[in-house]
């Protein structure tokens, strides 16, 4: 499969992607765990079928080393006892974050609370920004039909 298009060699889709990488960099440099990161970019890539952004997170993860029993899991994180409470909570915030229309008004108070017992403002304010950022990430991809199965990590650093 061929993408549709190559948005980092369009001159206006190349500078916006210049911006979504900064963020990605900035959101790196925050106190959220990276562990929590990969998971929540991976959870919400597989919501939206962006294969791409999951076989990137995953091999990301795994390069950082994740183990291959907490990545095959992320997709059944509520029956798997190998996440903790506060990854649990995460994972609930990057799912109704990304289907916002299907949650019938967007996050829960629950799961925001949930959230909230376990990061503080900052690192709230880092996840939020992640999953916005990944589901926007992961809509371009879709868009074009960027194939997936040849990231390899550090690509693009």
């Amino acid at each position: 499969m061929e993408a549709r298009l190559d948005l980092a060699g369009s001159p206006v889709a190349g500078k916006a992607l210049k911006h979504f990488i900064a963020a990605n960099t900035a959101l790196a440099g925050s106190t959220l765990p990276r562990a929590t990161r990969e998971l929540v970019e991976i959870r919400a890539s597989q919501i939206n079928g962006c294969g791409f952004c999951v076989d990137m997170h995953t091999k990301d993860a795994a390069h950082a080393g994740e183990s291959a029993l907490r990545l095959n899991l992320v997709a059944a994180w509520r029956e798997a006892t190998v996440f903790t409470e506060a990854e649990r909570a995460a994972l609930e915030l990057a799912e109704q974050g990304t289907r916002i229309a299907d949650a019938g008004g967007g996050v829960t108070d629950e799961a925001w609370a949930k959230a909230a017992e376990h990061y503080d403002e900052d690192q709230l304010a880092a996840l939020v920004s992640l999953i916005a950022l990944i589901n926007a990430f992961n809509r371009l991809n879709v868009i074009v039909r960027r194939p997936a199965g040849d990231y390899r990590p550090g690509q693009f650093d």
